[in-house]
């Protein structure tokens, strides 16, 4: 089964910074949708970010508009995710996803995404 590869999770304060990577296989990162969703406990999973490695476009949830951004690297075929101003309740886990852009539907749900990484914790304290 095709992984993608998550790195960067770590424990940080309210208020602090932290940088998640993904790096997918050549043969998926062309024309995809490569996005970051979380899952708190007792929660369910939700969309972060996510971009169009065709095209560049970005998509946020609401509750992480202007204080993340996702962004690519063509030649690594990694995407990031830069978090700033962390709160509380950004402790999640958080894993990696891509489909095809072609498959159609929001970026958001997660259903439709076929290939997935094994997540990486994110602890905010206060």
């Amino acid at each position: 089964q095709v992984e993608l590869l998550e790195s960067g999770g770590g424990s940080v304060e309210a208020g602090g910074s932290l940088t998640l990577s993904c790096a997918t296989p050549g043969y998926i990162y062309g024309g995809a949708y490569v996005a970051w969703f979380r899952q708190a406990p007792g929660k369910e999973r939700e969309g972060v970010a996510a971009i169009n490695t065709g095209s560049g476009l970005t998509y946020y949830a609401d509750s992480v508009q202007g204080r993340f951004t996702i962004s690519q690297d063509n030649a690594k075929n990694t995407v990031y995710l830069q978090m700033n101003s962390l709160k509380l309740e950004d402790t999640a886990m958080y894993y990696c996803a891509a489909r095809a852009v072609s498959y159609g539907g929001s970026w958001s749900v997660a259903d439709v995404y076929n290939y997935w990484g094994q997540g990486t914790q994110v602890t905010v304290s206060s």
